[in-house]
């Protein structure tokens, strides 16, 4: 997509402080983080959200799960989260897909 602004930081068109990045996926800080440490993991493939994801999707989908753990390891977190906000109702505001993977703050072990 054109106006897709995580599409024009795959081109690299805007920068992002990218963290990991294969033939398929990338992943790198958001820029208004939650925690200590905060990433975002997006396939280059532009796909909408979860809510437009079918069977077809199973390998990237199941490749950002499994790259979740190994990034928050490399953060130094002992624990994480990750969210997927899916549709304008979920509060998604970039519409392609993408994990939040962050942690790192004590107020995430109390609750």
């Amino acid at each position: 997509m054109d106006d897709c602004i995580f599409c024009k930081i795959v081109k690299k068109e805007i920068p992002a402080s990218i963290v990991y990045e294969d033939d398929e996926l990338m992943a790198f800080k958001d820029i208004n983080p939650i925690d200590k440490v905060h990433l975002l993991i997006i396939p280059k493939q532009h796909i909408e959200s979860l809510l437009t994801c079918d069977p077809i999707h199973k390998d990237i989908l199941s490749k950002m799960l499994l790259l979740a753990p190994k990034l928050a390891l490399e953060f130094g977190l002992k624990g994480f989260r990750t969210m997927i906000n899916s549709g304008k109702e979920g509060g998604q505001e970039v519409f392609h897909i993408h994990f939040h993977v962050y942690g790192g703050s004590e107020r995430l072990a109390k609750i």
